[in-house]
Formats: structure tokens, C-alpha cells, sequence
């Protein structure tokens, strides 16, 4: 009721109210009503007493009428609140699992800080938690399936921490903010959540099972917003997620010391790829058989404005993530084949296809056309590919490595040995040739096992009529090991690192002097 007389409505009836309260206590005052009597009286003949019943039954029919309206106001005011009421819930709680969502975490940071009152400094330790393999859940049981699960991980979660404490942030993110929770007792709570969430779910019939990553960050009431606690333990979960499944990680300085270097690097990144600053290098493919360059493997180089040098695994997993990959690979693309243009014909020119590229679908267009433009024969262009690039989306990548071989481009499957499944990879696509990891180059002669490894994929090379390349040869002993099994191509630092273009050239040239002269 209080709102109705807060409202524009309820003000005006109180004004008329208190207008018809003053009215008729001026006319009890001036004696109004003996007035009245006498008007009525004296005009009486002329109708004025049915006049006065009149007036008096049209004021009781406004009263009433106004009673009414006054309901019909009040039930509007309670509907309307209603529906804002929902609207609001809508607003703020996941329609999935019914869990408030983010913007109800920025909503909440008032009641969570006084929460307990009475304690001169409250602490609410902020936890993050990332599903992990949540789309192969998807995959097996469906998104209904999927949807199953999130609801009954977050069941769990609220059995673990107060309903209204755990917030779903979207798609497979959730947050609990617990209240009060001694500190030394927060990486035991971290381990209790991968405990609740990775026990197996069961789905229509199908017993599935999800890994968690968690980070976790304290909050003190009145130093900062509860949001960036919760910024805080994102950036531990990530860091514990790094580490890999079911890992928990409290926030530590560090963390956001790497993501401001990360976020300033991204932002080179970007400028060197706008302004081609990244250029390829070029390492030896030597034919163990004749000593002949057989080829030569192109490798991204960066070195910032300030000389400082930027490992490729680095720039290439910040492009892989930002969506730069694209671009940074059709710019590398080009200039390697315009290098390669000037090599002699026999020479292939290698280059490697980011796992991440193996999801564009015009890929193998992109690469053609690069062709097209630069003159390039697609003989000897040469698209290495990992084993993880190829299990993504296996039918997708057979169309791409098909567009690619009918268009006469080579491929070889790069790091063999190293995936999921290398001898399924074989059987489902051609490859021209397969590149033995440097792992098991550095230390198979030491290791009987890794030996016999190595004799079988040289062997399987041969019974497939696929060539083979020893990647990561730098000892003499390693070659002549590998010459004597039969391996066709070797890569390492004993033949060459990587070189910029005129010293590849240059590098072509004092090899055929030196073939020339040994003939």
C-alpha cells in the first residue's frame, strides 16, 4: 500500500482527501449546513430538495467509484510490480540451471560484504570454476545431454556453497563466493570442487565424466569491487588450467604481471603483422641417400623493435588465440614462396599448418590462391600437418588434404609418433611423407626401446612407399645410425639452423660446390 500512496495516483487522492476535508470542515465552521436546510426549504416547490439528493448520491457514487478505482490502481501497481519482479529475475539468473549470473555477481557485492556483521574486516574468498572436456560431453550425449550435466554440476555446487553464493557465468564457468572461509582451508575447499564436479554423471543411460579447473582469490570488504576478486581468480583458474585437468591454483602477483605482458605482446603482434615485421627463415631438408638439398623448411622469426627476440611457439599461440593465425600465415605463405622462387626447381619449399587453421574450411583455397598469386608450382610447395591438427573434425580435414593433393600439393604428416592415434591418421589419409619427432631422435641411442620405436617407423615408411624424415639431427653418431636404417631426410642443426633468404640461397650454392667437387 505504501508504494500506491508513493505514486502519482495515490497523491492524488490524498490531495483530494484532504481538499474535501478542508471544504467540509470550513462548512461545519460557517455553519453550512443549516444553510443548506434553509434553501431547501424555502425552495422546496421549486425541486430543490431532489437537486440536493442529487448532488448528495452523484458524491457517494464518485466516493464509491473512486474506492473502486483506487482497487483496480492497487491491483495494476501489484501486477506491474510482479512482472518487474520477474523481469528482474530473468535479468539476473541463468534460465538453465537457475543459478544468478553475472550481472547479479556485480549486483551482489553489498550483501556478500555484509554478510557478516560484526567482524571488522569480512573476507570472501572468490572461487572460479572451468569444466573441462565439457564438449566431448556434448558430442556423446547431445546439447540436451550437456544441459543435464550443467544442471547437475550445479546442483552440486549449491551443495557445497549457499544457493544464492553460486553464480553460473556461462557456458561451462561457474563461480562461488564463499563467505568467511579461513584461508588455510581454501585450497582444501578447491579440491572438494574437482571432487563434487569430476564424480561420473550419469545420462541417459551413458556414465560421463568432466574434469575442473579452479582458481581462487580472497576479497576484503571495502579495499576493492568483489569483481575484481573475481577477475583475480579467473586468472588463477586459467593458470591452473595451463597446468592441466583437475588442477586448483590460488591467484599470485604473477598472474596478472603475465597478462599485462601477454595483452602488450598481443598488441605488437598486431602492429608487426599489419607491418609484415614477422619474416621466414629457412632450415635445410637434406637427402641422407646423396647429400643433395632436398628442400627447406620455413620457420616464422620475430624480433620486436627493441631486439628483443619472440620464440615462435609464443607469437604463434597468441595469433592461434586472438584469431591472427589467418592472416599471419597467408603473409608468411607469400613471401616464403616468393623466396622459393629463386631456388632451383628441384627444391621444395615445407610449411607448417596451425592445428587451429585445420578448422577454416577455405583453407585449402586460401593456399591455392597464394599459389596463383606468387607463381608458385604446387609440386613443390609441401603443407605439413600435425596429428592433433587432424582430429578436430577428421571429415573437414580429409577435404582440405584432398582439395590440397588433387591441386598437386605435397603432404606430410609433421611430429609422427607424437598424437592420439598415428596409425589410424595413415590409414584414413595420404600422406607424401611422415616426419619422425626430435624426440625420439635425441634418444634412441640411448634407449632400446626408443631404438626399435624408430627401426618401426622407418620400416612402416617403407612398407607404405612413404618417405621419412628424421627431424632434430645434431650429432654425427645420430646420422650415421640413421643412414644406416634407411631414413630418407634429415633436418637438425648438423646440416643447418634456420637462415634468413640470401643466406639460404647462398647456403644452395656452397652445398652444390661441395656435391660438385666430392663427384
Amino acid at each position: 500500500m505504501k508504494d500506491f500512496f508513493r505514486s502519482r495516483a495515490g497523491k492524488q487522492f490524498l490531495s483530494l482527501v484532504a481538499l474535501g476535508t478542508v471544504l467540509w470542515g470550513l462548512g461545519y465552521e460557517l455553519s453550512f449546513h443549516e444553510s443548506l436546510f434553509r434553501f431547501v426549504n424555502v425552495f422546496k416547490p421549486y425541486g430543490a430538495d431532489k437537486l440536493v439528493l442529487a448532488i448528495a448520491v452523484g458524491g457517494a457514487m464518485s466516493f464509491i467509484y473512486s474506492i473502486l478505482r483506487i482497487y483496480d490502481l492497487r491491483k495494476e501497481m501489484d501486477l506491474r510490480t510482479a512482472a518487474q519482479a520477474r523481469a528482474d529475475w530473468a535479468a539476473t539468473h541463468d534460465h538453465l540451471t537457475k543459478l544468478p549470473n553475472r550481472y547479479a555477481f556485480e549486483r551482489a557485492t553489498l550483501p556478500l560484504g555484509r554478510a557478516l556483521d560484526g567482524d571488522q574486516e569480512r573476507t570472501v574468498t572468490v572461487f572460479s570454476v572451468d569444466l573441462d572436456g565439457f564438449k566431448k560431453v556434448n558430442d556423446l550425449v547431445g546439447h540436451k545431454g550437456g544441459d543435464a550435466l550443467l544442471i547437475e554440476v550445479s546442483r552440486r555446487l549449491c551443495a557445497l556453497g549457499k544457493a544464492d553464493c553460486v553464480f553460473r557465468f556461462g557456458g561451462d564457468e561457474f563461480l562461488i563466493a564463499m563467505i568467511g572461509l579461513p584461508e588455510d582451508h581454501q585450497s582444501r575447499f578447491a579440491q572438494v570442487l574437482i571432487q563434487a564436479v569430476t564424480r561420473p554423471i550419469h545420462i541417459d543411460g551413458f556414465a560421463v565424466e568432466v574434469g575442473a579447473s579452479v582458481g581462487f582469490a580472497t576479497w576484503r570488504e571495502g579495499r576493492e569491487r568483489l569483481d575484481e576478486a573475481a577477475h583475480r581468480a579467473d586468472l588463477a583458474m586459467y593458470e591452473a588450467k595451463s597446468g592441466g585437468p583437475n588442477r586448483h591454483c590460488a591467484f599470485q602477483t604473477a598472474m596478472q604481471d603475465k597478462v599485462t605482458e601477454r595483452a602488450s605482446l598481443e598488441s605488437k603482434l598486431r602492429l608487426a603483422i599489419q607491418e609484415k615485421a614477422i619474416v621466414t627463415h629457412y632450415q635445410p631438408l637434406i637427402n641422407l641417400r646423396t647429400g643433395a638439398i632436398c628442400g627447406f623448411e620455413a620457420l616464422a622469426r620475430w624480433t620486436d623493435d627493441q631486439g628483443v627476440f619472440i620464440p615462435p611457439p609464443v607469437f604463434i599461440s597468441i595469433a592461434e588465440e586472438t584469431g591472427l593465425i589467418t592472416e599471419l600465415f597467408e603473409n608468411l605463405l607469400t613471401q616464403a614462396c616468393r623466396d622459393a622462387l629463386f631456388w632451383p626447381e628441384e627444391i621444395v619449399l615445407s610449411f607448417n599448418v596451425s592445428p587451429v587453421q585445420m578448422e577454416d574450411r577455405l583453407l585449402a583455397s586460401r593456399i591455392l590462391r597464394i599459389l596463383e598469386t606468387t607463381t608458385f608450382p604446387a609440386q613443390r610447395l609441401e603443407i605439413e600437418i600435425t596429428e592433433n591438427a587432424l582430429i578436430q573434425d577428421p571429415d573437414d580435414a580429409a577435404r582440405i588434404l584432398d582439395e590440397l593433393t588433387q591441386a598437386g600439393v605435397q603432404v606430410a604428416l609433421d611430429d609422427f609418433g607424437t598424437g592420439y592415434s598415428s596409425l589410424s591418421q595413415l590409414a584414413r589419409y595420404r600422406f607424401d611423407k611422415i616426419k619422425i619427432d626430435k624426440s625420439f631422435i635425441s634418444t634412441y641411442q640411448n634407449d632400446e626401446r626408443q631404438d626399435k620405436i624408430v627401426r618401426a617407423m622407418l620400416g612402416l615408411g617403407r612398407s607404405l612407399n612413404i618417405k621419412t624424415t628424421a627431424e632434430g639431427i645434431e650429432e654425427h653418431g645420430q646420422l650415421s645410425h640413421l643412414l644406416l636404417l634407411g631414413c630418407d631426410i634429415g633436418q637438425g642443426y648438423i646440416f643447418g639452423k634456420a637462415m634468413p633468404a640470401q643466406q639460404a640461397l647462398d647456403f644452395i650454392a656452397e652445398r652444390q660446390e661441395v656435391l660438385s667437387a666430392s663427384a
